[in-house]
């Protein structure tokens, strides 16, 4: 069967928890996704080399038929996502499109905010990048949005240290230091897609009233509403309710790892980029 998949693309698991919502909004279309485990983390990695393998990942997804790539990794969409869409597309692709997960967000969060203060949790990359304080000014100038750097909460929850006083001690520390520096946040948003498999624990060190958003949800409904805007795009995109995942990886430790995050069994399959 010649399937034209969605292409979801992310530097390790975290993008299943995109993948597995917008599976729950968009079932029936066709969907692969690539993990780019053998070169993950992508968060400490410089522009250049960040570009670079994300550009290959996309030229991959593209050579198994997808019109469509979301990059479902926050690190990609704000050092890559930009050069692609303007440098590489016009040159290799013309025809296909990539979206990103940080426009989506921005595009909504300062409606779930009374107090006009938000926290945005992501890794050293995107804090770094500074893509969520620009993008957010796009669209609500109004908002005032601090930042802080987990470096800690990949690693965790890649290892599936999911609960224990070793996890409590660094959810709290980052939690405890954004606050700090910036009383009055009303909405925190967690910008890496790891990071809602210890939403859990974060909320036991927040004050209840402050709201967590997580990107899955956001992006899901982003795409929904691309594809009935471009009714173009949704037509060349296979419609058999397939799911496929493909890792840089070893297999056996994807699967292990991507039920977790995916929420079901996953049976992936090995690829070299080269």
């Amino acid at each position: 069967m010649n399937t034209t998949p969605i292409g979801i693309f992310d530097s390790g698991y975290g993008g299943l928890t995109v993948l597995r919502e917008i599976v729950r909004q968009l079932p029936e279309y066709d969907y692969l996704y690539l993990g780019d485990n053998a070169r993950t983390p992508y968060g400490p990695r410089d522009f250049d080399t960040i570009y670079r393998y994300t550009l290959e990942c996309v030229q991959y997804l593209f050579g198994q038929g997808c019109p469509l790539v979301i990059l479902a990794c926050n690190t990609a969409s704000a050092k890559a996502l930009r050069n692609v869409q303007q440098l590489a597309l016009p040159t290799i692709a013309s025809d296909r499109r990539v979206l990103g997960v940080i426009r989506p967000t921005a595009e909504v969060i300062g409606h779930f905010t009374k107090t006009k203060k938000v926290g945005v949790l992501g890794t050293t990359g995107t804090v770094r990048s500074e893509s969520y304080v620009i993008e957010i000014g796009k669209f609500f100038p109004d908002v005032e949005v601090s930042q802080q750097a987990c470096p800690m909460w990949v690693p965790l929850v890649e290892n599936g240290e999911l609960a224990g006083p070793g996890t409590d001690f660094f959810v709290k520390k980052y939690l405890d230091e954004l606050l700090a520096a910036s009383p009055g946040i009303d909405t925190l948003l967690l910008a890496c897609t790891h990071y809602p498999l210890l939403e859990p624990v974060i909320r036991q060190f927040l004050p209840k009233e402050i709201n967590i958003l997580s990107q899955g949800e956001i992006v899901a409904r982003s795409l929904a509403d691309y594809l009935q805007r471009h009714s173009e795009m949704a037509a060349r995109c296979s419609k058999n309710g397939q799911r496929n995942f493909h890792t840089t990886g070893d297999t056996a430790d994807f699967d292990g790892h991507a039920t977790a995050f995916f929420g079901a069994a996953v049976a992936s399959r090995h690829v070299n980029l080269h």
